[in-house]
């Protein structure tokens, strides 16, 4: 990545401007034409918003756009519509013992609303702060009953793969587990055993940070500073970490890259909540300064991986080992380009990887590499908020184009025979563009962006 040293959040004002004009229009039109009979939206296929059975994953990214939407807007008729498909729809997802993805779904509408009640950006409601925060409560207990246990008794959230499972995307359904604690809550299991969800929480993220992320230690043949798995596989009798694997990568020794983004952008928002707990909230788990640091080193690592493996203008490749990017010469000392005949870049990486830049930026503040990390995030956005990656087509339902779901099962449709998937959106794509936008437009005011425990 050619980082933009001298950008400042104001220089992208006229950019989020526009994109939140556009978002408003594509937000209101998905909601006057899907039919939530059909399932849930996930991306699109020529241009038009398509679902796709594995698990339900995004209707929270759905609702949660029109909440985000009102709350850089103040349009209190996306308000209403994010408040309305929450409490109407969202339930389901609270009580879901079969996913690891609950803070997808569930911080995303709920907590969202939550924040913005605690912000005053919505009218104090008793009434309705009791239904965010109990399921809040019951999606962070959901979501650590999912638990196996390892053979030095930590133990993490296993995927909807099995309990063999461990996947980096779940770093980010941590946040489920953080406001359960913060509200007070705890897991319930036999004979009435107490645990944790601060607890679990700590387990998850060390063993994340131990099997998914690489430091350049020697641990395998292919072990690169910041390399990042997409799965951990376990012996589940014996609790002993087998290999790794991936779903959605193209190798278990390549590094998809919106695995890794979930990973910098997990630990970006975990420092977050994390140093604002005080020390004596950890005596029952790991300290919090141990944490703290592996949290650090992990995010420090993933974003240098992703400095170095990524073009020009911060957009990845879907995965940095990619079989056919040896075809290019020097793929990363180029601008992207999405239409191509070799590999497909992935916009939804680049927008959840800049949001972690600027969190850890903003973590590390002026010491180290936090303005480096910040002025990342801020390059990545400048390239996010124009074309050829925002979609400014009124017929297009997508906001985020050129994002890829599962390019190994070749499920993202190809509009040009010989070239690779692109041109299309996906929901985690449009919101955590969402997400990255608001973040700027409160930094251009002055302001500390949001954080999801607020």
């Amino acid at each position: 990545m050619r980082i933009e040293h001298g950008l400042r959040p104001k220089d992208l004002a006229p950019l989020v401007k526009r994109f939140f004009t556009l978002s408003g229009r594509k937000i209101a039109n998905l909601e006057r034409t899907w039919n939530p009979a059909r399932g849930t939206p996930v991306f699109t296929v020529r241009g038009k918003y398509t679902t796709r059975g594995w698990t339900e994953w995004t209707q929270g990214f759905q609702y949660g756009c029109q909440i985000l939407q009102f709350e850089a807007t103040g349009e209190r008729r996306f308000l209403e519509m994010g408040k309305r498909n929450t409490l109407k729809r969202m339930a389901v997802h609270v009580s879901h013992i079969g996913v690891h993805d609950h803070g997808f779904n569930n911080v995303s509408t709920y907590g969202n609303l939550r924040r913005l009640m605690n912000g005053k950006r919505i009218k104090e409601n008793a009434g309705e702060r009791d239904t965010y925060e109990l399921a809040l409560k019951l999606s962070g207990a959901v979501q650590a009953s999912r638990w196996t246990k390892l053979r030095d008794g930590t133990g993490f959230i296993h995927s909807f793969n099995g309990p063999h499972s461990l996947f980096s995307d779940t770093i980010r359904s941590l946040r489920a587990l953080a406001m359960g604690h913060v509200l007070g809550h705890v897991l319930m299991g036999e004979n009435d055993a107490r645990f944790s969800l601060l607890d679990r929480l700590a387990q998850h993220l060390e063993n994340t940070l131990r099997y998914n992320v690489y430091y350049g230690e020697g641990r395998d043949q292919w072990d690169l500073a910041g390399r990042v798995v997409h799965e951990s596989i376990f012996n589940t009798t014996d609790g002993r970490y087998r290999c790794p694997s991936t779903q959605q990568g193209y190798s278990a020794f390549t590094t998809w890259t919106r695995g890794l983004a979930w990973v910098l952008a997990g630990c970006g928002e975990q420092l977050e909540f994390l140093s604002s707990l005080p020390a004596s909230a950890f005596k029952e788990t790991t300290p919090r300064a141990v944490l703290l640091k592996k949290a650090e080193r992990a995010a420090r690592a993933t974003a240098e991986f992703l400095i170095e493996h990524t073009c020009l203008d911060g957009i990845p490749y879907w995965d940095a080992g990619g079989p056919r990017l040896s075809e290019l010469a020097q793929p990363y000392s180029r601008v992207s380009e999405p239409r191509n005949a070799v590999e497909p870049v992935d916009s939804s990486a680049a927008a959840i990887a800049a949001q972690g830049y600027l969190r850890l930026g903003a973590y590390l503040g002026r010491k180290g590499d936090g303005a480096r990390y910040t002025q990342a995030g801020l390059t990545m956005a400048r390239t996010l908020f124009s074309p050829p990656y925002l979609s400014t087509d009124p017929k297009h339902q997508g906001l985020l184009l050129h994002s890829i779901y599962h390019y190994p099962n070749d499920w993202d449709h190809r509009p040009v025979k010989g070239m690779v998937p692109h041109g299309e959106s996906s929901l985690w794509g449009d919101y955590h563009a969402m997400e990255l936008a608001l973040m700027v437009k409160q930094l251009c005011n002055g302001r500390r962006f949001f954080r999801f425990f607020d």
